[in-house]
């Protein structure tokens, strides 16, 4: 188990009273190492909190056991349950797909554009990670449009970063496909992303990173740069290929 520092168990403090505060959530158990532990209790909604595909300390390489479980159940769990009461007020908002929320969620309240953004955007970012040697490579037909609009993966690699470096304070780096089937990377704030109705930057996400110094603060505190480094070897190629492919066809 990680013995934090003096600081961050500071961080660990603040960081459980802003992100166990909703009814009806319960603190889970430390899970053993390699299993994922049980879902934290929430309040009965529409949306639901995704299981990892991977077991907690699957991507220590780059990212701590202890880091994954407080992203998934803590911010991500409290997004969940935030957007259940949300539904719980406006019960047409169970009737809508993530997607569909936000394809209209300039008309909506705040606490609807960040919970329905935060459970898109963490739902969408287990996905595009793999343990580190299992994520495959990128396709042909994904190299190619690539090389076509970065010169090469390095010239991608390059790109992700800046945007990712670039983001002031919380936010999120991604590349998207843009509807006229081209490649472009960019960055959105808080909890935005490429698929809401009036943000300036649009298009198909196929990866991203969350760049939210609660992602990587307990093991890189401040050192955005050495995590978003260490990061580009978690991406699960065979997922974002998927999903290009998709975007494409």
């Amino acid at each position: 188990m990680i013995r934090p520092n003096l600081p961050t168990f500071a961080f660990l403090m603040a960081l459980g009273a802003c992100t166990t505060s909703v009814p009806g959530m319960t603190q889970a158990a430390a899970p053993p190492p390699g299993v994922q532990g049980p879902q934290a209790a929430q309040p009965a909604g529409p949306f639901t909190l995704p299981p990892l595909p991977y077991a907690y300390d699957a991507l220590t390489s780059v990212i701590d056991a202890q880091t994954m479980e407080l992203h998934h159940q803590r911010h991500h769990g409290a997004q969940v349950a935030a957007l259940n009461a949300a539904a719980a007020a406006d019960p047409s908002l169970g009737a809508l797909s993530l997607e569909q929320i936000l394809a209209t969620v300039s008309s909506r309240p705040a606490a609807v554009r960040n919970n329905a953004g935060g459970h898109w955007n963490h739902s969408f970012f287990w996905t595009v990670m793999a343990p580190v040697g299992q994520g495959g490579e990128p396709s042909p037909a994904l190299q190619a449009a690539i090389n076509r609009d970065f010169s090469s993966l390095e010239g991608l690699r390059t790109a992700f970063r800046t945007a990712s470096m670039g983001r002031f304070g919380s936010g999120w780096a991604w590349l998207v496909v843009r509807p006229d089937g081209t490649l472009a990377v960019g960055s959105t704030p808080n909890q935005d992303n490429p698929l809401m109705d009036d943000s300036p930057f649009k298009g198909t996400p196929i990866f991203g990173n969350d760049v939210w110094e609660h992602a990587f603060y307990l093991r890189y505190q401040n050192r955005r740069a050495e995590y978003v480094d260490g990061w580009w070897s978690l991406i699960n190629w065979n997922e974002v290929n998927r999903r290009f492919a998709a975007a494409t066809q």
